[in-house]
């Protein structure tokens, strides 16, 4: 138990936050959630907010927060395309001012600090699969760059406050994650397909389908982030977590298709700018830093993560725009 230990998760009222916050009040820590609600929601935390381990302070981390804990999990910054885009600037403000006001925070304090960056961070890959030595291929000017860039200057603060301050820390590359609590309209594929797919409406694959990604369940992303906070301070990263099983678009469409049972056609649109074609984790790093890989197969956590869109929607809760 760590009844004395005291954990701050920004972003924490978010898709993957909630589930950390979760994770780590079930482990007996005493947990800060802090969030603005700008993408997470109090729906993802309710069920948190009577346990006396858990907190909600409502801030925005572009500003100074000042607490008293032992370790900070930096999670605030919109992660999809719809979200981060729709305040480019912001997004920036986010990733760069949060990163330095949280770095701030864990110098003051003396305390461990994790930084949930991105596999973003790679671009449009030349290399395949992508391993953490690998410095990118990412347009600097381009309309994903606000997240992208953001997330490439987070790390580097990172790594000269650890190098110039010798601060304690850990930063993890998150690869595409999906479960319940995902926002409903965050343009992600995942909830895009399973939502289209639960009220029949055509399911909608931009480009020709071919294009990979590699999905990882919630949970074993988490497991993965703890594990990271928990080991030895040599250990900093950056590190890959996600799950190196890469599938096409169109093998996740009609994956979908099959466990909702949907008659949904699929229609095709042109592919966005900068959108990778492929992604794909090397998590040798993690395997051997960590002990670490993800164990839900994909199935297992679709039906999961439709089973919840599904559980929405008979609430009558709007899904879409």
């Amino acid at each position: 138990m760590h009844l004395e230990r005291r954990v701050l998760v920004t972003g924490g009222a978010g898709f993957i936050g909630s589930f950390l916050c979760e994770n780590l009040v079930a482990k007996g820590y005493q947990v800060l959630c802090a969030d603005n609600y700008f993408t997470g929601t109090r729906r993802n935390i309710l069920h948190l907010l009577d346990d006396r381990r858990f907190e909600f302070v409502r801030h925005d981390v572009t500003f100074p927060l000042y607490v008293e804990v032992d370790e900070i999990y930096n999670l605030a910054c919109p992660a999809s395309p719809i979200h981060y885009q729709k305040d480019p600037v912001q997004t920036t403000k986010t990733s760069v001012h949060g990163a330095i006001n949280m770095l701030g925070l864990a110098k003051r304090l003396k305390a461990k600090i994790l930084q949930a960056s991105t596999s973003e961070v790679y671009g449009d890959p030349n290399v395949h699969p992508q391993r953490e030595d690998y410095w990118g291929h990412v347009n600097p000017i381009g309309p994903r760059a606000c997240y992208d860039e953001g997330k490439r200057c987070a790390e580097t603060l990172f790594f000269d406050y650890w190098r110039q301050h010798r601060l304690r820390i850990k930063v993890a590359r998150i690869f595409n994650t999906y479960g319940p609590r995902m926002h409903p309209n965050d343009g992600r594929v995942v909830s895009n397909f399973i939502v289209q797919a639960l009220r029949g409406k055509p399911i909608t694959i931009y480009g020709d389908g071919s294009q990979t990604r590699a999905f990882c369940y919630v949970d074993d992303l988490v497991d993965g982030l703890i594990r990271l906070m928990e080991s030895a301070d040599e250990v900093t990263g950056p590190i890959n977590l996600g799950n190196p099983g890469e599938f096409s678009m169109r093998e996740l469409a009609e994956k979908i298709l099959t466990l909702t049972g949907s008659k949904s056609e699929l229609v095709f649109r042109p592919l966005p700018a900068d959108d990778p074609k492929q992604r794909q984790p090397d998590i040798g790093a993690a395997r051997k830093a960590l002990g670490w890989e993800p164990k839900v197969p994909l199935d297992t956590g679709l039906a999961r993560t439709i089973a919840y869109f599904d559980a929405l929607l008979k609430e009558g809760i709007k899904l879409d725009d």
